[in-house]
């Protein structure tokens, strides 16, 4: 359960995002006679904001709602973090190397694929350029946890570069630190399916589900305790209702 003042806290930083995205947001200009008169104009225009946020809503809004609810909860929290940019050659390139093993046998198996990295710390080192990590935690023993979040629904063929990201990160964190206690793991924010399973992954044979993966309340509860997840639902409806007045006034200009 989430305490009195992280709800308060979350409520606000949903309120501001949204404000922001209101502030800086400009409709499409695309000219739609039919739909204009079939639909209204303001109407258009809210869905054109929805379609808006949805895009970017896991920067928008998942991203700084995850930082707030782990806060109190790890020693470090970011996001956008970059995580280095040297890696081991031969490190680098068993993680292209299990890749190409999961292609054939989609088979994956985290621990045993982070073993394969560690025994590949030697040699020549050389400079890349990682992808930025969406949410870091570091606990109070050192463990670190990288996040990548996703759509709730991503797309089959993206899961092979999905899995090359969460190895590149833990190629480049043990880079620096042969001993490091490295978590990768990619997340999705809801479950679209519910009350059905989150399948969509199972399919792919890339990732390993219980060492990779966290869904909905798995992933939300990890960061702010258990109950988080209900918790937050109640957060984003209550931040709803305060926002109600001022985009009905946003919108209400278009008509």
């Amino acid at each position: 359960m989430l305490s009195k003042s992280v709800k308060e806290n979350i409520q606000t930083v949903i309120i501001e995002s949204i404000e922001k995205k209101l502030k800086n947001y400009s409709p499409e200009s695309n000219h739609m006679p039919f739909h204009y008169r079939l639909l209204g104009k303001d109407r258009m225009a809210l869905f054109s904001f929805i379609h808006s946020l949805n895009t970017t809503f896991g920067i928008s809004i998942f991203e700084p709602v995850a930082a707030a609810l782990a806060k109190n909860n790890f020693a470090k929290v970011e996001t956008q973090k970059s995580v280095g940019n040297k890696v081991y050659v031969k490190c680098q390139q068993k993680a292209h190397e299990i890749i190409d093993t999961l292609t054939i046998d989609p088979h994956p198996n985290k621990n045993k694929e982070l073993e394969i990295l560690r025994q590949n710390l030697n040699g020549e080192i050389k400079s890349v350029k990682p992808a930025k990590v969406d949410l870091f935690l570091e606990t109070l023993s050192g463990a670190q946890f990288l996040f990548d979040l996703k759509t709730v629904k991503p797309n089959k063929g993206d899961f092979q570069k999905y899995k090359q990201t969460l190895l590149e990160w833990a190629a480049v964190i043990l880079t620096e630190n042969k001993n490091a206690d490295v978590h990768t793991l990619i997340s999705i924010p809801y479950n679209p399916y519910y009350p059905k399973s989150y399948e969509r992954w199972t399919m792919a044979g890339m990732l390993d589900i219980e060492k990779e993966l966290m869904v909905a309340e798995q992933f939300w509860d990890f960061l702010g305790g258990k109950g988080a997840y209900i918790d937050l639902l109640e957060c984003f409806e209550k931040a709803g209702l305060a926002l109600s007045p001022k985009i009905d006034e946003y919108f209400a200009k278009v008509k």
